[in-house]
């Protein structure tokens, strides 16, 4: 499935439509600054599939910092029969980006 830009992440959360939106970054970068995505660190993720298995066959958005986290968090959970991920290119730093060019 083709990755996700900023844009239409934004304009997705601004409809909210329904998919399910994980952050793959550190807890406390988390709480720094989010989203509001469900926080998953990458490191957790391989001991959180048992609770995204009802998402097995629905859209999982992943973001992270700059998108390279999130683009490991997608190829992870292909391999394991997650086929509808999308990663969010450039991260929340290009979402901020984003928000402050408007």
């Amino acid at each position: 499935m083709e990755d996700i830009t900023v844009g239409e992440l934004k304009e997705r959360l601004a409809r909210n439509e329904e998919f399910l939106f994980i952050d793959v970054r550190e807890e406390y970068e988390y709480e720094d600054d989010n989203l509001g995505a469900l926080n998953i660190p990458l490191g957790d993720l391989p001991d959180k599939l048992d609770e995204l298995e009802e998402y097995r066959n629905k859209e999982i958005v992943i973001h992270c910092r700059s998108g390279a986290r999130s683009g490991n968090a997608k190829h992870f959970l292909m391999s394991k029969g997650f086929d509808k991920v999308r990663n969010v290119l450039g991260g929340i730093l290009a979402y901020r980006a984003l928000e402050e060019e408007e």
